[in-house]
C-alpha cells in the first residue's frame, strides 16, 4: 500500500506523525527530515520554496499517495507554490489550525507564537483574518523554544523565564486562544499553559492535520483500514541526533532509521 509522505526542516514535524499514527494506524508513513539545512525558519522565502520542491521530490521517489508539509516555515512560504507544481494531494500545518482557532475563540482574540519566518510572512493572520475579520491576531516570534526542545529543556525556570517574556504581549493582549505555530512547541504546552493560564486555549494544528489528512484520503478513496502501518524515516545528515530526539517526539525508539540525501 502507498505510504503517505511528510517532511519538516528537522525534527518537529514528528509531532504531526505521532498524531497521523494515533488517528490513522494502518496507514504506512515516510517521513524526511532535512537535518542538513534546518532551520527554515530563519532562510529566505525563495530558499525554503526550493527546498520543499526537493523533499517532495524525494518523497515522490518513494511513492507516496499524500504529502504533509509538517514544517510551519514552509506551509508559510512554499504551499501556494507547490501545490500548483504537483498532482499529489498536499496538506500544510497552518489552514487546519486556523480554522480550530475561529472555531474555538470566545473573544475573538487570538495569540500565534512561531519562529521568525512564520511570523514575518502572517501567514497566520492573514488566514484567521479572511475566515473571521473581527478577529483580533496577536503574533509572537519565539526563537529559542526550538533549541529548548531539542535540547530537551523543556521545564526549570530558564525556561519559564523565557516563555513568561515571550508570551507578554498575548497575556496584554488578553487572547484566549493560542496557536502553537511551530511543530517544536507541543512539547512545551505545560510551561505555555502555566504563563498563559488555565482559561487559554491552546491549537495543536498537529491533530488538526491528521483529521485532514484522513478526511482527504477517504474523499479519494484511499484510506487504508486494516493492517499495522509502517513507519520508515530518511534525514539529509546525522541520523543519530536525529534518532535521540526522535525519540523525545514520539515517545519510543524508532525500529527503522534511514540516511538519506534530499536533492
Amino acid at each position: 500500500m502507498r505510504p503517505i509522505g511528510v517532511f519538516d526542516s528537522g525534527v518537529g514535524g514528528l509531532t504531526v506523525v505521532k498524531e497521523l499514527i494515533h488517528q490513522l494506524p494502518h496507514e504506512d508513513i515516510v517521513y524526511f527530515g532535512d537535518t542538513a539545512r534546518v532551520p527554515y525558519g530563519i532562510k529566505s522565502r525563495e530558499t525554503v520554496i526550493r527546498f520543499s520542491i526537493e523533499n517532495i521530490l524525494f518523497l515522490l521517489k518513494q511513492d507516496v499517495k499524500l504529502i504533509c508539509v509538517a514544517c510551519n516555515t514552509a506551509s508559510s512560504f512554499a504551499l501556494p507554490v507547490i501545490k500548483n507544481h504537483f498532482k499529489v494531494p498536499i496538506v500544510g500545518v497552518i489552514s487546519p489550525g486556523v480554522r480550530e482557532a475561529v472555531y474555538a475563540t470566545q473573544n475573538k482574540r487570538i495569540g500565534v507564537i512561531g519562529t521568525k519566518g512564520t511570523i514575518k510572512s502572517r501567514t497566520y493572520e492573514i488566514e484567521i483574518n479572511q475566515l473571521e475579520p473581527e478577529v483580533k491576531v496577536t503574533a509572537v516570534a519565539c526563537p529559542l523554544f526550538v533549541p529548548f526542545v531539542e535540547e530537551g529543556w523543556l521545564s526549570g525556570d530558564v525556561v519559564l523565564d523565557v516563555a513568561r517574556t515571550y508570551l507578554k504581549p498575548l497575556k496584554d493582549a488578553r487572547v484566549d486562544t493560542v496557536i502553537l505555530g511551530c511543530t517544536h512547541y507541543p512539547l512545551l504546552r505545560p510551561v505555555i499553559k502555566q504563563v498563559l493560564g488555565e482559561n487559554v486555549t491552546l491549537i495543536d494544528s498537529a491533530k488538526q492535520v491528521a483529521v485532514e489528512v484522513k478526511k482527504i484520503l477517504g474523499s479519494e478513496n484511499i484510506l487504508n483500514t486494516k493492517g499495522k502501518g509502517k513507519h520508515s524515516f530518511y534525514v539529509s545528515d546525522n541520523p543519530e541526533w536525529f534518532s535521540g530526539l526522535a525519540e523525545r517526539f514520539l515517545g519510543n525508539s524508532l525500529k527503522k532509521k534511514k540516511k538519506a540525501v534530499s536533492g
